[in-house]
């Protein structure tokens, strides 16, 4: 039987018109209930994507990206947690959406590839089926249809051989081409928006390459958003329109990728980028790392919560919560009392060096005392 598919609709969405940004974000927030008390996973993001554009979200490990991700379509658990603020897509608030309603926008509007293909797909059925599935729910396609577009599909990501690789499971293929079939998941229904959560993780840089190209090829020919989550600054840079870099839970500077890498104004931003190896250093070389751990988001730091790791970072850091405020170009933000670049920042750094400040030694590349280090830690 035939599924009634649920369209997008809000109170005032008779008459409107779609030719604003595909999604708006505004002081989203995600906050997960446990025993030890409130993790604060998403602390106020506010965002807006065009369509055809490309975000990259990037950040640590535990900086909320996936969570954001999971957050605006909808992927959360249904017990103790808590999701507030505003999310519009194509005009029509779907904040509210019950889960009936998001199955509706799930794979025909919104598409996600999740980080690790291997426990994405589902083990112990075929290839082909897990991408005739939600032709056949969303598209009301037969069988046979179903089929030949999951054939096609298969192609268009690179697949060899792919009415063979139809019939088979995931365990009988290699990292980089189970990527490509949760690519062509994802992409099957025709999504207006990708989410790429870690696309490239543990796969050798060739088939890394590989895969963001496929995914630029796909976006050009579709017409696509895509939202990259990545930890790597490398990756999106050649590769997003906008970048949006997250810590702890909050978005600290974002702005127009070319803008972020020449005029980036938050420390953290500038670590980042530093612990990117470099092809024109020796072997051998010594890896910048960033010095401590990210912040506990049950009990975050007063103030700034990168000021604990902060190589810039004064007394009214450990007080004062910076802001997202408006940089001199237009597009960017960030939030820093003593930023990257600004005669204050460099005063700063400058100071905490000759302190003796462990994490400002460490960034200029020097090498602190052993017992400041066990003590940033």
């Amino acid at each position: 039987m035939a599924r009634k598919k649920v369209v997008l609709t809000s109170p005032t969405a008779a008459g409107d018109k779609l030719d604003g940004p595909l999604l708006e974000v505004e002081d989203l927030r995600t906050h997960f209930l446990t025993p030890a008390g409130t993790v604060r996973a998403v602390d106020g993001v506010s965002f807006t994507l065009a369509r055809g554009e490309t975000l990259g979200i990037v950040g640590e490990s535990g900086s909320g990206k996936t969570v954001l991700s999971r957050s605006i379509m909808g992927l959360l658990p249904s017990r103790n947690v808590v999701r507030q603020g505003a999310i519009r897509y194509q005009g029509h608030s779907i904040s509210d959406y019950s889960q009936e309603q998001m199955r509706s926008v799930w794979g025909t509007e919104m598409g996600m590839i999740f980080q690790d293909p291997m426990t994405s797909l589902n083990p112990v059925m075929k290839i082909g089926n897990q991408i005739t599935e939600s032709l056949r729910y969303h598209l009301d396609m037969d069988k046979g249809e179903a089929r030949d577009t999951a054939i096609a599909l298969l192609t268009s990501v690179g697949i060899p051989e792919p009415a063979q690789r139809f019939g088979e499971y995931p365990h009988q293929l290699s990292g980089g081409m189970r990527q490509r079939v949760m690519i062509a998941v994802s992409l099957a229904c025709g999504p207006r928006l990708l989410f790429a959560d870690e696309p490239t993780t543990a796969l050798d840089v060739t088939v890394q390459a590989q895969i963001l190209d496929l995914l630029h090829q796909q976006q050009r020919e579709r017409h696509m958003a895509i939202i990259l989550v990545t930890h790597d600054l490398g990756v999106v840079a050649g590769r997003t329109d906008h970048i949006a870099v997250m810590y702890a839970g909050k978005v600290v500077e974002k702005a127009p990728t070319s803008v972020l890498f020449s005029e980036m104004r938050m420390p953290y931003t500038e670590a980042l980028l530093n612990s990117i190896p470099r092809l024109e250093d020796s072997s051998h070389t010594r890896l910048k790392i960033i010095g401590g751990r990210p912040p506990d988001l049950i009990n975050p730091p007063t103030g700034c919560n990168f000021s604990p790791r902060c190589p810039y970072a004064q007394p009214r850091c450990f007080t004062d919560e910076p802001p997202l405020r408006p940089a001199d170009t237009a597009g960017h933000e960030f939030a820093c009392w003593y930023p990257v670049g600004t005669p204050e920042g460099t005063k700063a750094l400058e100071d905490n060096v000759a302190a003796g400040v462990p994490a400002a030694v460490l960034a200029t590349g020097g090498e602190p005392a052993l017992a400041d280090q066990g003590a940033s830690a």
